[in-house]
């Protein structure tokens, strides 16, 4: 399938509880980025429509509503599979994250792996002019800082109250 990337972290909880909250709390943790945003019109909320088939949706300000992309695989509470593209590809030119939810003793690893930025050509707006190597770290980059992101809405949910 082409280039990807892949970054990973363990959170404490199930993979159940990961899972749900990847999905049904994006919203919540999603951190807008200015080299890979859907629009030009601003950054929204994101939202899966849940299943096979769904959407993953950015919800603009406005109220439009743009489909990132469709949901290939949807199996709760393991694996999780959509298509990924911004409003400036073209209508053959897609992404696909791949998201594993995995028991490791009492927590879970979260791994997203992101494949086919090597079929946007360099001169896409979407690559800014990067070379593949310099997309593929600065999409990484990204995903960590999200995956952070997650990890803290999701600890901050599981916290015992003060």
């Amino acid at each position: 399938m082409g280039s990807r990337v892949l970054v990973a972290l363990r959170v404490a909880v199930s993979p159940e509880r990961a899972f749900d909250l990847f999905t049904g709390n994006i919203g919540e943790w999603w951190l807008p980025n200015g080299l890979f945003q859907f629009t030009t019109r601003g950054p929204g909320r994101l939202a899966f429509e849940p299943g096979p088939g769904g959407r993953l949706v950015e919800r603009l300000p406005d109220g439009e509503v743009f489909e990132i992309g469709r949901i290939r695989v949807w199996e709760p509470p393991s694996r999780l599979v959509f298509r990924w593209r911004q409003a400036s590809f073209e209508f053959h030119q897609t992404t696909e994250v791949h998201v594993q939810f995995e028991p490791v003793g009492d927590q879970t690893r979260v791994t997203v792996e992101h494949f086919g930025w090597d079929t946007i050509p360099r001169e896409h707006a979407a690559r800014h002019g990067f070379p593949l190597e310099a997309t593929q770290r600065r999409l990484a980059e990204w995903w960590q800082t999200l995956l952070r992101s997650y990890r803290d809405v999701l600890s901050a949910q599981v916290a015992p109250p003060a």
